[in-house]
C-alpha cells in the first residue's frame, strides 16, 4: 500500500487527508477561540477607567484581525461570535453580551468589507474595526435604553475605538507575518 502523505502524493485527495484536513480546522477553531477567550480575561483584569462604561483595549479582536487575514471570513466571524457568547457567559452578563454582539457583528462587517475591497492597509482595516464595534455598541445601548442620549459618549469612543484599533492593527500585522496560512 502506497504511503499516504498529506496533499503531495495523489492528485485527488486521499479521505484521508480529507480527515486531516477537518480535524486541522477544528484544532484552529479551538485555539483561536481560547486565546480570544484569554485576552477577554486579560481585559478583565486591567482597571480602565476614562468614565465611560465598556471601554476596553480589544485584545481579542487581535484573534479575529488574524484569522480575517490568514483564514477566511467565515472562519474569523466563527471565532468571533464564539468569543463573544463565551466570554460573556464567562466574564459578563446577558447586557454584555447583547453589546458585544451588536458591535463585534457591526465591526467584523466593516472590517470584511475593506479587507475583500483591499482599500486600505492593516492598521486601517482595523482602526475602522474598532470605530464600528463601539458605534455598535452605542447602537445597542440606545435601542435598550430607549433613549439616544447614549450618543453623548461617541466623541471619547471614537478616540477610544481609532488608538485601540490603530494599536490592534499594528500587532496584528506584526503577527499576521509570522503566521503560517491558516486556510485549512
Amino acid at each position: 500500500m502506497p504511503k499516504l502523505r498529506y496533499g503531495t502524493e495523489n492528485k485527488k485527495r486521499p479521505v484521508w487527508n480529507m480527515k486531516r484536513k477537518r480535524s486541522e480546522k477544528v484544532a484552529w477553531y479551538g485555539a483561536l477561540t481560547a486565546l480570544a477567550m484569554i485576552f477577554s480575561y486579560i481585559e478583565t483584569l486591567i482597571p480602565i477607567t476614562v468614565g465611560v462604561p465598556g471601554v476596553k483595549p480589544g485584545l481579542a479582536n487581535l484573534v479575529v484581525f488574524a484569522a480575517l487575514y490568514k483564514m477566511s471570513p467565515r472562519d474569523a466571524f466563527v471565532i468571533s461570535m464564539a468569543r463573544i457568547l463565551l466570554a460573556g457567559m464567562t466574564f459578563g452578563n446577558m447586557a454584555s453580551m447583547i453589546y458585544s454582539f451588536a458591535g463585534g457583528i457591526l465591526s467584523f462587517l466593516v472590517m470584511w468589507f475593506l479587507w475583500k475591497k483591499d482599500w486600505l492597509e492593516k492598521v486601517g482595516v482595523s482602526i475602522a474595526g474598532g470605530v464600528a464595534h463601539n458605534i455598535g455598541q452605542l447602537l445597542a445601548a440606545a435601542f435598550v435604553v430607549e433613549s439616544g442620549s447614549v450618543f453623548a459618549y461617541l466623541p471619547v469612543l471614537l478616540v477610544s475605538g481609532t488608538l485601540m484599533g490603530a494599536l490592534i492593527g499594528f500587532l496584528g500585522g506584526l503577527l499576521i507575518a509570522r503566521l503560517p496560512e491558516l486556510n485549512t
